[in-house]
């Protein structure tokens, strides 16, 4: 049996925060338009407003933040973050309690919330490619992939109990502190931050903000992943909505098999997360992006042949579990030849552009399926979709390349800022 392999004490913490943090999330899952719906009253139109808008906006707040943080410390910026979310998400039980919630409160939180993760999230992973040796960063990446499924297959269920048990504001009140305890984790996190330096002298703030997007266009190997990202993700995305108007509406599946269907293939997560290291290391990095991108795209197809009973339930359970095992297999090795690929004066702004872009494709993806689905039916939006993304393939990248040349920083241990230890 292979020991489990240590990345020190500050990884620990961040670790930590960030599991407390996806938990909350998972608990808090669909809070804001169940809110919407039970408190408000508010129509399907305001509930597609409130799903699309307020990340929408975030993603537009969030685009100055790039140039701003990269050339600032990480940490400080990640517990602003964190601290920010906390605030504005506990604004909503006090004013329930107030009896003064109100639907422009619901959107401003959304827009604040996604602006507020993408900035911590970009922030969070140029701190993780200073803080661990450039072999660890496959097992950290999978260690918080692992994460982030076991977060959505517990967290949703209870939420979902608690809010029965305790009232609609109770998930929220869950996740508003976990973004407190989150920032304290990070605050436990101890090292001297190593700053990044400018390698160009120019100041243009406007040309800055594009940065991100003209690194991952001119990559060759980034651009492809990027692009293939985009489709992949935002045809997937999409058809959630389908999906559920489909087997609640038509195909009278009960709440709970609904859950059910969600829940339980997000064990696969945890299962192709904790393969990531060991099947790169097997078969190549480059190999395992090009087949693995592959395989998450030809099984989004089976949802259009759901049908009513235990057989169309495991039909569900089946193809949600072989693209989430592939999903979580894929992510990590992803965002290691992300970082790997990537300047680290300008991790953030990469971050930042290509969270904004994942935002943006997915707000329209998911306008054009509806759409689709209201001029036809959701099981005819969810074959257009399948049949769609079992194009993207094509957009992966057809040979090893590595349009960067080494970084010499990167082959050493990251003794300037912050020990071994340290994350």
């Amino acid at each position: 049996m292979v020991a489990r392999r240590s990345l020190g004490r500050q990884f620990g913490w961040l670790w930590t925060s960030y599991a407390v943090s996806a938990y909350g999330s998972g608990l808090g899952f669909g809070a804001l338009p169940l809110i919407a719906v039970l408190v408000l009253h508010a129509s399907p139109v305001q509930v597609s407003v409130l799903s699309a808008v307020g990340p929408a906006v975030g993603a537009l707040i969030a685009l100055p933040l790039g140039p701003w943080v990269e050339f600032r410390p990480k940490r400080p910026m990640m517990i602003a973050m964190d601290l920010a979310r906390f605030a504005v998400m506990m604004t909503i039980p006090v004013a329930y309690a107030l009896g003064r919630l109100s639907f422009v409160q619901l959107l401003v939180v959304s827009a604040v919330v996604a602006a507020a993760k993408i900035a911590f999230n970009a922030a969070s992973g140029a701190y993780l490619e200073a803080l661990v040796r450039p072999d660890d960063l496959l097992v950290a990446n999978a260690r918080f992939e692992s994460t982030n499924w076991s977060s959505i297959a517990v967290g949703p269920p209870l939420g979902g109990a608690a809010i029965g048990l305790f009232g609609p504001v109770t998930t929220v009140v869950a996740d508003a502190l976990s973004y407190l305890l989150s920032a304290l984790g990070v605050t436990a996190i101890r090292g001297r931050e190593e700053h990044p330096r400018r390698t160009d002298k120019r100041r243009d703030r406007a040309g800055e903000l594009l940065d991100g997007w003209r690194h991952l266009l001119a990559h060759p190997g980034l651009r492809a992943l990027y692009l293939n990202q985009l489709l992949v993700g935002g045809l997937i995305m999409a058809t959630e909505p389908l999906l559920a108007v489909l087997l609640l509406r038509q195909l009278g599946f009960p709440p709970w098999q609904y859950g059910l269907a969600f829940a339980a293939p997000c064990v696969g997560g945890l299962i192709g997360s904790r393969l990531a290291r060991r099947v790169v290391a097997r078969y190549g990095q480059h190999r395992i992006l090009r087949t693995v991108g592959t395989l998450r795209a030809v099984w989004l197809i089976g949802l259009a042949f759901v049908q009513p009973g235990v057989a169309g339930l495991a039909i569900v359970i089946a193809v949600e579990f072989a693209i989430i095992i592939s999903m979580s297999l894929y992510n990590p090795v992803l965002a290691t030849y992300r970082l790997e690929h990537t300047p680290k004066d300008r991790i953030v702004r990469t971050l930042s552009a290509w969270s904004i872009s994942s935002s943006a494709s997915i707000a329209i993806l998911s306008a054009l399926g509806g759409l689709l689905a209201e001029a036809t039916s959701p099981r005819t939006a969810i074959t257009v979709a399948g049949l769609l993304i079992l194009v993207s393939p094509l957009l992966l990248p057809r040979r090893e390349d590595s349009a960067l040349p080494p970084d010499p920083a990167r082959a050493q241990p990251h003794a300037a800022g912050v020990s071994r230890e340290a994350k």
